[in-house]
């Protein structure tokens, strides 16, 4: 059987993602017995447009960036967003509070260096600009997670995504709940797969493997009151993560 071709592409973002990949180090190997890896800038000079299936990081700030997007999107059979950056826009969506002049002129002045250079837009997750076919979603992905998702996708399946919260996985590793600690966890209504990493080490969950599309409102209405909190309160901590437009898909 022919080994799919896969190639993996960065846009604005830390690439933290794509460490993750190369962090696998030895077990990387097991994939590459199922997998042929094309292009892959973060780890080798080699680089094809040959490929079937395209993983894509960073979310996309510039014109010429949406029509390098569409470009990838034409040679892929299959394409993943990879991480939160490409999947919901993530951190960068922050600055869509401000237009694209106001932020170009507070980082970098009025020069006519800033208009031949920054040509930059609103920050957008990879779906308002191409049809997406998958989502890993993380801040950076889980790389067991990357595995599963590789080894399904090699074997022609449909790569599944966990469709309940953080909490399940805070439940199954003995935590604490967050909340009892005096913190604010977005665990409750933010997709689980990553192992409740943050919690588990003492850290709030921020929500960044996106919003889940049916939450459990009953439980998110009894912390707000079980806590004295406002809907307000859990709307401002979502924003961290959770700010554009494709926040919640």
């Amino acid at each position: 059987m022919t080994k799919p071709r896969v190639a993996i592409f960065d846009f604005a973002d830390c690439e933290g993602c794509e460490l993750q990949i190369a962090n696998l180090e030895e077990e990387l190997l097991d994939l590459l017995s199922i997998i042929d890896i094309v292009s892959f800038r973060e780890v080798m000079k080699e680089h094809s447009d040959d490929y079937d299936i395209a993983f894509i990081e960073g979310s996309i700030m510039r014109p010429q960036d949406e029509e390098r997007l569409r470009n990838i999107r034409g040679h892929a059979k299959i394409l993943i967003a990879l991480g939160a950056c490409a999947a919901t826009g993530c951190v960068n969506t922050l600055r869509n509070q401000w237009t694209p002049d106001e932020v170009k002129k507070e980082v970098y002045g009025t020069t006519k260096l800033n208009e031949q250079l920054f040509n930059v837009g609103p920050a957008k997750a990879i779906n308002e600009i191409i049809p997406v076919d998958y989502y890993l979603h993380g801040c950076p992905i889980d790389r067991d997670e990357f595995k599963a998702f590789v080894t399904a996708l090699a074997l022609g399946k449909k790569p599944e995504t966990p469709t309940y919260p953080v909490c399940v996985e805070c439940k199954k590793n003995e935590n604490i709940c967050q909340f009892e600690l005096g913190n604010f966890c977005l665990g409750p209504i933010t997709r689980a797969g990553c192992k409740a990493i943050c919690p588990t080490h003492n850290s709030p969950c921020d929500g960044c493997r996106g919003i889940l599309k049916k939450p459990e409102t009953d439980c998110v209405k009894d912390l707000v009151t079980r806590y004295d909190l406002t809907y307000e309160d859990l709307k401002r901590r979502c924003t961290i993560f959770n700010s554009g437009k494709e926040a919640c898909q």
